[in-house]
């Protein structure tokens, strides 16, 4: 994928970044539990499409990154593809929730 191609991708995504070959969203604020959740739903979607994320749970936050290692560790359309239904994911995981509204 050509430096262009990248640069391209990257503007369609907003909350990622490129950090060489990678590229990465840290998803925040986010409880703990709830990060688990994600985690949990993007690891089945990775499960489906067969291209894994890189996933790391901590205090600030969940942060995904992605590169295809079955490419010898470049950037291809694959991460992209990924980093967008990642943030359909994450957009879903964000709804607010008004519990009184479900009664």
């Amino acid at each position: 994928m050509s430096e262009r191609e990248i640069d391209e991708h990257l503007a369609g995504l907003p909350h990622w970044t490129r950090d060489g070959d990678t590229i990465t969203r840290l998803v925040t604020p986010i409880r703990y539990h709830a990060g688990v959740a994600l985690i949990v739903h993007v690891a089945d979607l990775s499960r489906l499409t067969h291209h894994h994320a890189d996933i790391n749970l901590s205090f600030d936050g969940v942060r995904f990154t992605l590169t295809t290692h079955d490419a010898g560790g470049v950037l291809t359309d694959a991460d992209f593809l990924l980093a967008e239904r990642i943030d359909q994911v994450v957009t879903g995981h964000s709804a607010a929730w008004d519990i009184a509204a479900l009664n």
